[in-house]
């Protein structure tokens, strides 16, 4: 069994609480970086480049870790869609997502800071939003503020009412760690969860 230390490169509650499912010991580490788009960078790249600089610059100070580091895009036809931050940008997200279908990439790093060795997967999940009103939208955000949640609504919560249909490669990954691709990788590096 891997004694390395376990690092999550993510301030994130919900990442935190996803992995601590797996009931393994870790630490939290702040990772710091411009999470801006590239010029020209789909939205699959943006998930996957900044999962692996959120791992690589939390290894800089846990060189004996594993960091696990983690990012994700929403996608509707052309339009990346990021943390909205605002009320105003949550808005104008929900009216824009309603009565369509968004991906959602969610890239996962696994970095082992002793030996550089690198593992970068990317779980892709759709979801399909109802056609719902503007009234619901503002009683939405009113009571759960998904203001931190890339496309504004959080399928582990009320945002479920939202949504007419989900599909993919891992329901933990769309609220932003995929654990099924983390068991596999934390295998391959000696982390036996059962």
């Amino acid at each position: 069994m891997n004694y390395q230390p376990l690092i999550l490169a993510s301030t994130s509650i919900y990442r935190r609480e996803l992995l601590g499912r797996l009931k393994i010991p870790f630490q939290v580490a702040a990772p710091d970086i411009d999470e801006t788009a590239l010029p020209g960078e789909s939205a699959k790249q943006v998930a996957w480049r900044l999962s692996r600089e959120k791992a690589r610059a939390v290894a800089i100070h846990y060189p004996g870790a594993l960091i696990i580091g983690s990012d994700q895009v929403a996608l509707l036809g052309e339009e990346q869609l990021g943390k909205p931050l605002t009320h105003e940008n949550a808005v104008r997200q929900l009216r824009t997502m309603r009565g369509h279908s968004v991906t959602f990439y969610t890239a996962l790093t696994l970095l082992n800071a002793r030996n550089d060795e690198i593992q970068t997967e990317i779980a892709k999940n759709c979801v399909s939003f109802r056609n719902f009103s503007d009234d619901e939208i503002e009683s939405y955000l009113r009571k759960e503020q998904p203001y931190h949640s890339a496309g504004s609504a959080k399928s582990e919560g009320l945002g479920v009412a939202l949504i007419s249909r989900m599909e993919g490669d891992d329901p933990t990954a769309l609220v932003g760690l995929p654990l099924i691709q983390l068991v596999s990788m934390l295998k391959k590096e000696g982390v036996l969860i059962l």
